[in-house]
């Protein structure tokens, strides 16, 4: 479903990301693991178009998409949750899935996928009518994977949903987002929690200084002496 080539991310005269190259095949989830500073966001924002690549190309099924506008791509089927969550504040929850739909017209399907949205975080049901701002971190991460797939996308991206999570919501998120690639939707998940990430992945990328240095099957890589002593802490 996504094939990167040689993708180049720089700020300025700083490079974040260098010239990597990785794929993720149609219903996979995909782990792509490092420490802070590794360029995980910027690839992803890259990805989403919220940062302009500065060589490489991304195709998107067979299209090259590095140069697509923004909303196009949520009209093609990718929806990005962001590291920071990025709800309306002043918005309710209602209000904050249905601008994930802002892109279709079909009231009815928009209804009942409100509804099958609700049906993975009958947290947010309880407090549909509630601003998104007043919510907590916990919540706040559910309204913002809700809303991505409201716009109904064939390929998520999650950049660090268990991010400033207690435990216990972060088992919550994970198995919504378990339930969701079960469903058959394609994943491409940035995680600083390396053993969550892979252990929910089915393949996964290692990347360190703006490059990806390691890339196998989850497991293999959860076995890897490396990345068992870089992100395990064993």
């Amino acid at each position: 479903m996504l094939k990167v080539s040689g993708l180049r991310v720089s700020y300025g005269g700083i490079a974040a990301v260098r010239g990597i190259t990785f794929h993720v095949g149609v219903g996979e989830m995909v782990a792509l693991i490092g420490a802070n500073g590794a360029g995980k966001t910027s690839t992803l924002k890259a990805l989403a178009r919220q940062l302009d690549a500065s060589g490489g190309s991304v195709r998107y099924g067979e299209r090259d998409i590095v140069a697509l506008p923004p909303h196009q791509l949520v009209a093609q089927g990718i929806a990005l949750v962001p590291e920071g969550r990025g709800v309306f504040p002043r918005m309710s929850i209602v209000e904050n899935l249905q601008m994930g739909a802002y892109c279709r017209d079909d009231r009815g399907a928009i209804d009942a996928d409100i509804e099958h949205v609700f049906s993975h975080f009958p947290r947010l049901r309880e407090r549909a009518r509630q601003l998104a701002g007043t919510l907590s971190g916990g919540e706040q991460q559910m309204l913002a994977i809700g809303r991505a797939l409201m716009s109904r996308p064939k390929l998520l991206l999650l950049d660090e949903p268990s991010m400033g999570l207690a435990p216990i919501m972060v088992q919550k998120i994970f198995e919504v987002i378990r339930a969701v690639a079960s469903e058959g939707m394609t994943v491409l998940l940035v995680e600083q929690n390396a053993k969550l990430a892979l252990t929910v992945s089915q393949r996964g990328y290692v990347m360190e200084s703006g490059a990806i240095t390691l890339t196998g099957e989850a497991a293999a890589l959860l076995a890897n002496p490396k990345v068992r002593a870089a992100y395990l802490g064993e």
